[in-house]
């Protein structure tokens, strides 16, 4: 306990899957919790459910692809908790299925304003207040297709190694600064979102679950909780000396 105590902490996409499991953590662990998400109610109810449990958090609404959005709720959340120590980069969609000849430039501009275009806007609005407090951690949610490729679904696969770049960017720029800026990059966890996208007509929702178990080595699928917890070191001082570097959470997937 108490790994983050006293800490100020910013998840976006905080509303589901990854994102709720990283905030509920953070704040069990003694962080103030500015839970964000475009769906403000789900967020709501995952800062209730802290503050339930004893923590402390609130929600904002955010659409994490508009500046002025971003700019605004990074003000508020300051003004709430009185700083700014870490910042969990967590909201993504998967978008359309299909090659660069596939997608159209909507589905492609969709996807990488949702996934890339929010890191750069949310790392540019923390930095200074990150700074202010003497420096803190930046957290990205890459993939492990940010790693390697894929066949298919060209614009997320683009967007997390978009990602995975920016982090190491950002942590050469801002070091002296003292602000740590690293990626993490699961497998599949089963979370709505993977949930959503594994609906295959006239397959039982079992047999595709069992065959992306078996793409990982440990035959199994990650849950949030994995991720948070990796998600808990980087943004702690047990991570002091990390940055730039690439946290892979994914049951041995890229190991092959």
């Amino acid at each position: 306990m108490g790994r983050v105590q006293g800490k100020v902490a910013i998840v976006t996409g905080a509303a589901q899957g990854i994102g709720r499991a990283t905030a509920l953590l953070l704040a069990r662990e003694g962080a103030a919790v500015a839970v964000t998400d475009l769906n403000g109610k789900d967020a709501e109810a995952v800062a209730e459910q802290v503050r339930a449990a004893g923590g402390k958090a609130q929600a904002w609404p955010l659409d994490v692809s508009k500046e002025a959005e971003v700019a605004a709720t990074f003000a508020e959340v300051a003004k709430a908790f009185g700083r700014l120590d870490i910042l969990v980069n967590n909201a993504g969609i998967s978008g359309a299925n299909g090659t660069v000849e596939e997608i159209s430039e909507a589905e492609w501009d969709k996807v990488m304003n949702t996934n890339a275009k929010s890191v750069f806007l949310c790392t540019k609005h923390a930095v200074p207040l990150l700074r202010r407090a003497g420096g803190g951690s930046i957290v990205n949610l890459s993939s492990v297709y940010g790693i390697v490729g894929s066949h298919n679904v060209a614009a997320y696969h683009a967007s997390k190694g978009a990602i995975r770049i920016m982090s190491k960017t950002d942590a050469l720029a801002f070091a002296e600064d003292r602000i740590r800026v690293n990626s993490v990059h699961p497998g599949f966890i089963w979370t709505p979102m993977l949930e959503a996208g594994a609906q295959v007509p006239g397959v039982a929702p079992e047999a595709v679950h069992s065959a992306m178990a078996k793409l990982h080595p440990l035959g199994t699928l990650g849950e949030p909780d994995d991720v948070a917890h990796g998600i808990l070191y980087l943004a702690s001082d047990e991570a002091k000396f990390v940055t730039g570097s690439e946290l892979v959470i994914d049951g041995g997937y890229t190991a092959r």
